[in-house]
């Protein structure tokens, strides 16, 4: 088919050209063509079916055909998520092609915006309009029928309405009381319920169990409706009864329709419990077993799940809970091993088999059939008798199975039982008993009666045996004692021995004392000899034993007949028993007579009495001697005493002493005598105290009776120590009073009372206390030359001589007496007095009180001088350059020192200026005893300004003026009083005044020259306005000419002093080591820790070490940089300078000589022939600190050599200045305004010795400025 394109103009188009196509959908299509081809442009809805026909912009001129729907879609029933395809083709297309879903048309475009599932596939070429849906879901269950629009030449084709179904397979189902892929515990025979259940499946799901490999069909299934439209659920009911063959299959709930072509399914394992089969025992196999034989059993349970535990049981107790399990055979198994004893026979053995299922064990027993022989075969009844008696006698045995015989033998003679009885015993067994009569003979002592057990069923015997033993009585005693005429000391020792003979058993002997048996004694029995027996008394003699009687009986134990006796008497000599003091008054005061009656106690023979009273005899009276206890005798003796309270507690002493045993016994008597307190005589009448601590006011008294009652009062008052929180009452009496204070101090009374009568005294409280000061004259002011005394005033106690000290708390350690004080005391008042006052006396004075207890008082009090103003007049500050060009400011400084404070004022040729007039700007400042005054002139004038200023400076004591000329800048004026501070071998110090700057910042450069030189050497200052400077470098012995002059930007001044210079020669070298470093700082010893000598030696070695290896480092570095130094002997120096007084330097360094700043090498023209290294340190407002140059020997050679860079020793780095910044160029300083209001000077104490050898030398007010440091630390050179 050919088709001709022809252009339409879209204007043309009439409302005829547009079809409306409606539908059952709500929305409708517009159509246009771009290009040749309609295309859907969009959808919009209406509220009613609209769709706008294509408009064709070109018609063909071939005959228009028809459209017609070539091959219609079908019917079409997909499972879910699988593509689904609905077929069109179209005949003659000539209308836009869309499918249509449920009535909604889904548009023009093949990709079928809105839809990403959907797409219209084939070849539009050939009219194939297909709709493919991928992933199909339920929501594409619909009809669908494919539409083709009007044309201009053919009307609108729609196709049959289809159906697409979509099928929902089922998934996994769900047991609602069960877990999937789980194992379940179940009982065999029980029934349990199981329910299955599809959810959201189309068509509704078929639901089917099985367990195994069985179908199980008898369920309830029930379909309801899904969670969404066309969606069914399914649920099936099972119920099951599991079975012990059921035990361990598997349980499967399995779903299907239509879409699935699998079934779904879920189950879970069964483990169904079921009881095992009962136990069997095995191992027993005979009617009887023997005691003490070994018996295994084994007891075997068949199947059961889980497997029986089994448990072995003896008499219904358990006695083994030990098994183990056979999974592989299915059965439960059990050993136990018996050792059989009589307490087995006719026991129940029983094997238990129990599980889960079980609620009564299953279990097999037997009994026990144990043979055994009695434990044991005894005699009842006594072995003893006396000759020619009868004995009786029991034979018995323990338990025995069967009953054993019985048998008595004598010796080797068998003897006739009289009775033999069975009875039953313990675990089944019998007991047999044999009685015997038998009258004993002497013959028959000591044989062996037996009775024999024997039982034919085992063939063993047993037997048990006693020793006959036939008594009868001993036949004679003696014994072995001292003759009766020996004499003992009460506390010997006595042996007396008893012997018996004959008798059986052998006699017992005892030994009585005056019929008493003896049982405190030591009895020792020497046991039998032969037929004899013996038995030891050893005895420690007492008086008791005096003509005691001591008597041994030898006695039978079966005492048919009396014993045999024997006896003796002793003879005891012994001291009195006691000694006892009586006396028969109840109480005793001082001063009354007292008698003592002393009784001894017995003693053989009779004791003498003595009394004694610190250690001196006394006079007593003999009452005789008495019989006593024991056959001894009793002395008596009476003594009369005349008792004092000196007395009271002494011992009077009663001693009776034996002459014949040497032995004294003696009691005393402790005298006690009533009598009211008294003082001893050691008795404190005076104490001392320390303010703040705790005091206790003694009492040395005695009283009897000990109860004394004590009444402290202070200042006529009584002090009540009950409840009272400083006062207390001690042991003895003793006032204790806490926190004393000074208004304790006094007199206290204290009265002591008991039941005797009462006693006075006194004692002095004497409190001290640290010292305070209760004044001090702060401040104290004189006039200049006038006479000054700063008064301090003490409260202390004690109040010593030379407590006071007084003490300058200046910067400087300074002498009071080298100062001119006089230091006076008169009691509590300490006075400083000084006359011709000075301003050096001016400052604070401390006032120190110590009376030697701490902590020492102090106080401070300032010394105003009072003086008239004194105005800096050094050159400098006598000149003010500015341009004059009526834009240029001028300050003038006017520095004055004076007490009290100084006022300012200011005139122009002896006019004062009108303040008032805005371009003059007037200021004061101070510090200490210094002011400033500042005047500044704004737009200064040549004309109207330059001139001559006087600056007034006047206080209460007097005034001062100086002259200050105005004018215009220029060249600075030459330096004035050159002079040499300090000279060496090789070096020099320098030290001038400047002048008048110009109004400009300036600079300082020093030439010099020695003999042989065709012209000056040249060398700029650094830093630029330092008024000091070391020029190094130099030769030995050598004379130097030297001067210095001033630049600024303007030019140059003349040379110092007329040019004529200082001729300055330097010193020899000689041997004697020179001072090149500073001296350190001494620093105070502290308290602690001591290092030990051998650890100062160790760190002395490393130290040493360092420094060599230091130094042959640096002479390294040196020889190196010496080897590749330029040829020449210039060196340029110099550095550039920001600031008049600005300036601050803090870092130390080493500056090479070699290393000129580019901004002044231009300038400076000639340098040192002999260029040394120089370790400098620039510290605070151009103040300078010079260090020496190093003294190793590869320094001392005049040779030229170029300076290695080196680092300050550590001990400087970072140190603050010792001293304030001082500004040449303000002006020179003057040592006499270095008063005590000069409160930045500062000095080092362990510089004090360096300062004197440079103070005859160093008298220029500039030097004497900064020399409170070593020289060594005043000046940087360049």
């Amino acid at each position: 088919m050919r088709r001709r394109d022809k252009s339409w103009n879209l204007s043309h188009l009439t409302d005829s050209t547009v079809l409306l196509w409606e539908r059952r959908s709500g929305e409708s299509v517009r159509a246009s063509l771009p290009g040749n081809k309609c295309q859907g442009v969009g959808m919009e809805p209406r509220g009613f079916g609209v769709m706008f026909i294509c408009l064709v912009l070109g018609l063909t001129g071939e005959e228009n055909l028809q459209q017609a729907v070539l091959a219609q879609p079908e019917n079409l029933v997909v499972s879910e998520g699988e593509t689904s395809v609905l077929k069109c083709e179209v005949e003659n297309e000539s209308g836009i092609v869309q499918w249509a879903k449920d009535g909604l048309l889904l548009g023009p475009n093949r990709n079928i915006p809105g839809f990403p599932r959907y797409s219209m596939v084939g070849d539009p070429s050939k009219g194939e309009h297909n709709l493919q849906i991928t992933r199909s879901r339920l929501e594409d269950d619909a009809l669908y029928e494919c539409q083709v629009g009007p044309s201009e030449t053919s009307s609108a084709v729609i196709s049959h309405s289809v159906l697409l179904s979509v099928l929902v397979p089922p998934k996994t189902p769900l047991l609602i009381e069960y877990q999937a892929n789980s194992t379940v515990t179940w009982v065999a025979g029980v029934e349990y319920t199981v329910n299955c259940q599809v959810k959201d499946v189309r068509p509704a799901a078929e639901i089917a169990f099985s367990k195994g490999d069985d179908s199980v069909l008898e369920i309830e299934s029930s379909t309801q409706p899904g969670s969404e439209d066309k969606l069914f659920s399914t649920e099936a009911v099972l119920r099951i009864t599991p079975q012990s063959s059921d035990n361990r299959k598997w349980l499967m709930c399995r779903a299907s329709n239509a879409a699935s072509l699998i079934p779904a399914v879920a189950g879970f394992a069964m483990n169904v419990l079921f009881p095992p089969d009962p136990p069997v025992i095995s191992g027993y196999e005979g009617p009887a077993v023997k005691a003490k034989d070994k018996l295994k059993l084994t007891c075997i349970s068949l199947g059961g799940n889980p497997l029986a535990t089994l448990q072995w049981l003896k008499n219904g107790e358990v006695i083994s809970t030990n098994w183990e399990t056979d999974s592989t055979n299915q059965l439960s198994r059990s050993f136990l091993t018996l050792s059989l004893t009589a307490e087995d026979n006719n026991a129940t053995v029983t094997c238990q088999a129990l599980n889960q299922v079980l609620s009564l064990p299953l279990q097999a027993s037997f009994t026990l059939h144990v043979v055994f022989f009695p434990e044991e075969v005894k005699i009842i009844g006594s072995s003893s008798t006396p000759e020619r008696k009868e004995i009786s006698l029991s034979c018995s045995t323990t338990s025995s199975n069967p009953p054993v015989q019985l048998r008595w033998w004598l010796g080797w003679r068998e003897l006739n039982a009289t009775e033999v009885t069975v009875s039953e015993g313990n675990h089944g067994g019998k007991i047999t008993v044999s009685n015997l009569t038998y009258r004993a003979l002497r013959e028959d002592n000591d044989l062996q009666l037996a009775c024999e057990a024997f039982n034919e069923a085992i063939l063993y015997a047993k037997k048990a045996s006693v020793t006959l033993k036939v008594l009868y009585p001993p036949q004679k005693i003696w014994i072995d004692v001292p003759p009766p005429e020996t004499r003992f000391r009460a506390g010997a020792q006595v042996k007396l021995t008893c012997f018996a003979s004959g008798g059986n058993p052998p006699p017992r002997l005892d030994w009585y004392k005056d019929n008493k048996m003896v049982r405190d004694g030591i009895l020792a029995p020497t046991g039998p000899s032969g037929n004899i027996v013996s038995k030891e008394l050893l005895l420690a003699t007492m008086p008791s034993d005096n003509m005691a009687t001591y008597r041994c009986n030898a006695s039978s134990p079966s005492r048919t007949q009396p014993p045999l006796t024997a006896f003796t008497r002793l003879h005891i000599q012994y001291p009195p028993l006691q000694v006892t003091i009586m006396t028969t008054a109840k109480e005793v005061r001082r001063n009354q007579t007292l008698k003592l009656t002393c009784r001894s106690g017995s003693s053989n023979p009779p004791a003498t009495l003595t009394w004694l009273k610190d250690g001196k005899k006394l006079n007593a009276v003999d009452l005789g001697q008495k019989k006593a206890e024991y056959g001894g005798v009793s002395t008596s003796s009476q003594v009369t005493l005349v008792a004092y309270s000196s007395d009271h507690g002494q011992r009077v002493e009663c001693h009776a002493y034996s002459s014949v045993l040497s032995e004294d016994v003696n009691a005393f008597y402790q005298l006690n005598i009533l009598f009211p307190p008294e003082f001893s005589a050691e008795q404190p009448h005076a104490v001392q105290v320390a303010e703040y601590e705790v005091i206790r006011l003694p009492l040395l008294i005695s009283a009897s009776p000990p109860e004394v009652t004590y009444r402290w009062s202070f200042l006529g008052e009584v002090i009540l120590t009950e409840g009272s929180p400083r006062y207390h009452l001690r042991d003895g009496g003793s006032l204790e009073i806490l926190n004393v204070i000074r208004a304790d101090a006094g007199q206290y009374a204290v009265r002591c009372e008991n039941s005797e009568g009462y006693s006075e005294t006194t004692i002095s409280l004497d409190v001290q206390y640290a010292p305070s000061i209760r004044s001090i004259g702060d401040p104290t002011t004189v006039d200049l030359g006038g006479t000054a005394e700063i008064v301090c005033q003490a409260e202390a106690n004690p109040a010593p001589v030379g407590m006071f000290r007084w003490r300058w708390l200046g910067d400087l350690e300074r002498s009071l007496e080298e100062m001119g004080f006089e230091l006076r005391s008169e009691g509590l008042v300490g006075r400083l007095r000084v006359q011709k006052a000075t301003r050096a006396h001016a400052g604070l004075y401390e006032c120190q009180v110590d009376n030697g207890i701490s902590p020492a008082a102090r106080s401070s009090a300032r010394l105003v001088v009072q003086f008239p103003p004194e105005i800096m007049k050094s050159p400098g500050r006598r000149k003010v350059g500015a341009p004059g060009d009526g834009n240029s400011s001028a300050t003038l400084l006017c520095h004055a020192q004076g007490v009290p404070p100084v006022e300012f004022s200011w005139a122009k040729k002896g006019v004062a200026l009108d303040l008032q007039n805005p371009r003059y700007t007037v200021l004061a400042e101070r510090k200490a005893s210094w002011h400033t005054g500042i005047l500044t002139i704004a737009n200064v004038s040549s004309v109207h300004d330059y001139g001559l200023y006087t600056c007034t400076a006047s206080n209460a004591m007097g005034i001062d003026a100086l002259n200050i000329q105005l004018l215009d800048i220029g060249r600075p004026d030459p330096p004035t009083q050159l002079k040499v501070v300090a000279v060496s071998h090789n070096w020099l110090a320098l030290e001038w005044t400047p002048g008048f700057d110009g109004g400009l910042t300036q600079s300082f450069r020093v030439r010099y020259r020695w003999l042989g030189t065709p012209s000056f050497l040249e060398v700029d200052v650094f830093p630029p306005q330092s008024p000091t400077f070391t020029l190094t470098g130099l030769h030995p012995n050598t004379p130097y000419n030297v001067s210095v002059n001033a630049r600024n930007a303007l030019g140059e001044s003349d040379f110092a002093d007329g040019g004529v210079g200082l001729i300055v020669t330097t010193t020899g070298i000689t041997g004697e080591p020179i001072e090149r470093e500073p001296r350190t700082p001494s620093v105070p010893e502290r308290d602690g820790l001591v290092l030990p000598l051998f650890l100062i030696e160790l760190l002395g070695a490393v130290g040493g070490i360092l420094v060599v290896s230091g130094l042959s480092l640096v002479g390294c570095l040196f020889y190196k940089r010496q080897a590749r130094a330029p040829e020449g002997d210039g060196t340029k120096v110099g550095a550039g300078a920001k600031g008049r007084s600005e300036n601050n330097y803090f870092d130390s360094k080493w500056l090479k000589l070699g290393a000129t700043p580019a901004k002044l090498e231009e300038r400076s023209s000639v340098a040192s022939t002999s260029p040394t290294c120089f370790k400098l340190q620039i510290l605070k407002k151009g103040s300078v600190v010079l260090a020496e140059p190093p003294t190793s020997p590869w320094l001392s050679s005049p040779e030229l050599h170029e300076y290695e860079e080196v680092r300050v020793p550590p001990k400087y780095t970072g140190e603050r200045p010792h001293y304030s910044a001082w500004y040449p160029e303000e002006a020179p300083w003057d040592p006499e305004n270095e008063g005590p209001y000069q409160q930045s000077r500062r000095s080092l104490a362990g510089y004090e010795e360096i300062m004197p050898i440079y103070d005859p030398v160093a008298d220029s007010p500039p030097f004497s400025r900064i020399r409170t440091v070593p020289f060594e630390h005043l000046g940087e050179l360049v």
